[in-house]
């Protein structure tokens, strides 16, 4: 089956990106095609690589980071959540005079189309968090 995934809420704010993370990854070995992951609203925090959690925590973002690595997943950040929260790939610094990035290179920054495009594109697009 092909499915699309869109996360709504930050790495550590409710469960929505862990259970996102495990679902992911359990279609993943199963055999199930990933077409792309979509991260909106708070949800576009799983793409910052300035997330440090201490030490003995979980690191959400490096999760995802590794699953992007070993399964070659589309990982996409909403453009206008990502202005609005802070989270800036090179263009997008550019375009709006930043000084620095902070987005997980498995990550990149697009719009809306994308989640479309991933909806029409999968049998299922899966959501987790409001």
């Amino acid at each position: 089956m092909k499915l699309s995934i869109q996360i709504n809420e930050g790495p550590y704010q409710h469960q929505a990106s862990d259970s996102a993370y495990m679902f992911t990854k359990a279609a993943l070995e199963k055999g199930h095609e990933i077409f792309r992951v979509f991260f909106y609203h708070d949800g576009v925090g799983n793409g910052t690589r300035l997330t440090t959690p201490p030490q003995d925590d979980r690191n959400i973002v490096n999760r995802w980071a590794d699953l992007a690595d070993e399964y070659k997943l589309d990982m996409v950040v909403c453009v206008a959540a990502a202005q609005r929260r802070g989270i800036v790939d090179e263009g997008e610094a550019e375009r709006n005079k930043k000084d620095a990035t902070n987005i997980q290179p498995q990550f990149r920054i697009s719009g809306l189309g994308q989640l479309i495009e991933a909806a029409v594109q999968s049998e299922r697009l899966v959501v987790f968090g409001d």
